[in-house]
């Protein structure tokens, strides 16, 4: 008996933490598992992503949350709904926004003249001109003193006073001084900036000069980030030396050591010493996923492997995003084993050896979330 309950414990647990993703059949949504069974069957006739362990739906116009067993955890009495983060969602009713937690307990935020969604543990309040944060206890955690905070990015986010950008933390501490004309994300405690005419690299507060750059785009997997001068793209390291010339019209980020690189009128690949290894052939390409497998493009989307081998035939529409995906930085093609694609006017996933998950096919497809 003990077992039997520890079996349907670690069951509930299973299902509670697992991806889903919510798709469209025969006009109504449902989701389904990362094996492809439906676990919520299509029954909406709208509803959202899954996000903190809860989705939106829709009941006769009225939205409220259902948990990943499909259970109505906070009652459809809403005119409208957003998506959890940190436990708490922003959702209105009678022509208000406001806050409320899993129970779906209205919190009390301090005054601010707009409601912002939670993300990274914190949320805008703007008094007057000016941003600051609080957290999901709904306490203030960096008075309203900025023009400008950007989204958060892994806990940090750009911030701009008097026409200078700087970056903070999720707490509010300041670490890239508010001094710079533009800086880009901060990865591994380095963040691209512009200062003055000339572009650098700031690393423990120090501004380094790269030679020559007009533009530096953001560091993204690798220790690498790609730049511009005269009107060429190249590729620098975190301390800002120049590891491939700037000699390309157009380039993408690198990740298991292949950028891609536009030559001439054709995209291919090149390893992190600047040689083409893999021919510029085709009319477009992503950048290569965590499972080793980049989107490329003849007319249509296909995948191929680091060697260059076409393991995916070239069939198929690629997208980031669906109609309601809440992910800022969606990743076109693999994500943990499953590509998102459409074909022949229907979505669905594919596998690695690019097979269908589930065989099936769906009117719409949104992102796996959890």
């Amino acid at each position: 008996m003990k077992k039997l309950v520890l079996f349907f414990v670690i069951f509930s647990q299973y299902i509670n933490a697992q991806e889903l993703a919510l798709v469209r059949k025969e006009g109504k949504f449902g989701y389904i598992s990362n094996v492809g069974e439906f676990v919520i069957q299509p029954k909406y006739k709208t509803a959202k992503n899954f996000s903190d362990g809860l989705a939106a739906v829709e009941d006769n116009g009225k939205w409220g949350f259902i948990n990943a067993k499909g259970e109505l955890v906070i009652p459809a009495t809403l005119d409208d709904a957003k998506y959890f983060h940190d436990g708490i969602c922003v959702v209105a009713k009678d022509k208000k926004w406001f806050y409320i937690n899993k129970k779906g307990e209205v919190q009390t935020s301090p005054s601010s003249d707009k409601v912002y969604d939670f993300e990274n543990g914190v949320a805008f309040i703007k008094q007057g001109e000016k941003i600051g944060l609080i957290n999901n206890k709904m306490e203030v955690v960096l008075k309203p003193k900025y023009d400008v905070i950007k989204s958060f990015e892994n806990g940090y986010a750009r911030v701009k006073n008097n026409n200078q950008w700087g970056i903070i933390d999720s707490t509010g501490k300041v670490v890239v001084e508010v001094i710079y004309d533009e800086v880009g994300n901060y990865f591994k405690n380095t963040t691209w900036a512009k200062n003055g005419r000339g572009f650098g690299i700031v690393v423990a507060g120090k501004f380094i000069d790269v030679d020559g750059a007009d533009k530096i785009w953001d560091f993204l997997v690798q220790d690498v980030t790609y730049a511009r001068k005269y009107d060429k793209v190249g590729f620098i390291d975190l301390k800002g030396k120049w590891i491939i010339e700037p000699k390309f019209d157009k380039v993408k980020a690198f990740n298991k050591n292949l950028a891609p690189v536009l030559v001439g009128k054709k995209w291919g690949f090149v390893d992190v010493k600047g040689v083409v290894v893999i021919e510029p052939i085709y009319n477009d390409v992503e950048v290569f996923s965590a499972d080793g497998l980049a989107p490329v493009k003849d007319k249509n989307w296909g995948f191929i492997n680091t060697t260059g081998k076409l393991v995916i035939p070239t069939q198929y529409i690629i997208s980031a995003g669906g109609l309601f995906s809440i992910l800022k930085d969606d990743e076109k093609g693999f994500v943990n084993g499953l590509a998102r694609v459409k074909n022949e006017n229907k979505w669905g996933f594919i596998k690695p050896d690019g097979s269908v998950l589930g065989n099936q096919w769906f009117e719409n497809a949104e992102p796996f979330q959890k």
